[in-house]
């Protein structure tokens, strides 16, 4: 890789996954990529909206000790230039600091970032980025949508009822009654677009369901309810490539949350406290996943279809789930940004974090190239007749 590249990497934003984004950016992104001998420019966005840049916004204790407030009170927002690729600058005459950005690396989670927000500017500022396109991460990061593409394209999912917010407060007794005449209890209840396992709720009974209801539509627009798989394994699949991706390894999840929901709390904070001596976050899984003969090769073919049928590109991680008994194998979700790029998953398949950031990157530009095949003018002869 050339010396002179310089990655702007964008993280943080107005999700309420904001706080594991600064994780992946700073831990899993940054680092590595400084490593591997790029340039990096730290993209900060806050809660607010607000883009801040500088090596400063690159350090975990400035979030870790609430020092960002600090940063960005003596700081000025970024300037975002888009003529002819991507410029950066911050601040004014002998004090401008200016970047041109040969590739972006965005290291966000959720809305505004990795539902393909971010995405559509950047492909508007033609600068290559890592990750999925636009087009993928909004059908990845809409769970009911993906699910619609999955089923459509044959692949198996899980029974399901989806009602928009406004539909739920004006008739929840309505929606309700779709749940209990369409689906057999216990059901997920989950926001459409959050990923960390963020509001979502395993109902056992009627007497819950409006209460989970109404912590899914605290936190989006969209709900979605299915039901639960019996006999249940859960495995989750990590890949990297691009038209023909490349599976690490299949891992499953063994620790879950309270009310068996491997929900945020498992996920980020029970198995992570080092005040606690246990495990760092990611030590929680089973990598490899021990599985009834056939499935272990199963689940790696069913995300591979998942990745061609929703046109994955880069990264992205592949949640299924197993009915044990019947040895069927149900599509749950797609990441397209997984938190911490699942390092430890790809290191346990021999690539290392230095070596996966160098190849999204890799991937990025390919990826770039193509699309500048694409002819997008077309001359006529239209406007000369106004």
């Amino acid at each position: 890789m050339s010396l002179k590249k310089t990655v702007a990497v964008v993280f943080g934003g107005k999700s309420p996954e904001h706080d594991v984004s600064i994780v992946t950016a700073v831990a899993s992104v940054i680092k590595p990529l400084k490593l591997a001998g790029f340039e990096v420019v730290p993209v900060y966005v806050s809660k607010r909206g607000e883009w801040y840049a500088g090596e400063e916004f690159g350090e975990i204790g400035a979030y870790r000790t609430g020092k960002v407030e600090e940063l960005m009170n003596g700081s000025r927002a970024v300037k975002v230039e888009m003529g002819g690729g991507l410029k950066l600058s911050v601040g004014s005459g002998l004090r401008k600091k200016e970047w041109g950005i040969d590739v972006v690396f965005p290291a966000t989670h959720g809305a505004y970032g990795e539902d393909g927000s971010l995405m559509g500017l950047l492909r508007m500022a033609n600068v290559p980025f890592v990750g999925c396109d636009m087009e993928a991460s909004v059908v990845a990061m809409n769970k009911v949508l993906a699910k619609q593409v999955a089923e459509a394209s044959g692949i198996l999912t899980a029974k399901f009822v989806s009602f928009s917010r406004g539909d739920f407060e004006s008739g929840r007794d309505e929606v309700a009654g779709r749940v209990k005449k369409q689906l057999k209890f216990p059901v997920f209840v989950k926001p459409a677009h959050l990923g960390s396992s963020i509001g979502i709720t395993k109902v056992k009974g009627v007497a819950g369901l409006e209460n989970a209801m109404e912590v899914a539509a605290y936190y989006d627009e969209v709900i979605l309810v299915e039901e639960a798989v019996e006999n249940l394994i859960e495995v989750t699949v990590p890949m990297i490539g691009g038209v023909e991706p490349e599976v690490a390894m299949v891992e499953r999840p063994m620790n879950l949350g309270d009310g068996e929901v491997f929900d945020f709390e498992a996920k980020y904070i029970r198995e992570g406290g080092k005040k606690s001596g246990e495990k760092s976050a990611q030590g929680y899984s089973e990598i490899p996943a021990k599985l009834p003969e056939g499935l272990y090769e199963e689940c790696e073919d069913t995300a591979r279809d998942v990745w061609r049928v929703m046109g994955l590109n880069g990264i992205a991680r592949v949640d299924l789930l197993i009915d044990e008994k019947t040895k069927k194998i149900y599509f749950n979700e797609v990441n397209p940004m997984p938190g911490g790029l699942y390092a430890h998953n790809f290191a346990k398949a021999g690539i290392s974090n230095v070596k996966l950031v160098e190849k999204l990157v890799e991937l990025a530009e390919e990826r770039f190239a193509e699309r500048a095949r694409v002819k997008s003018s077309f001359e006529t002869n239209y406007l000369k007749q106004f």
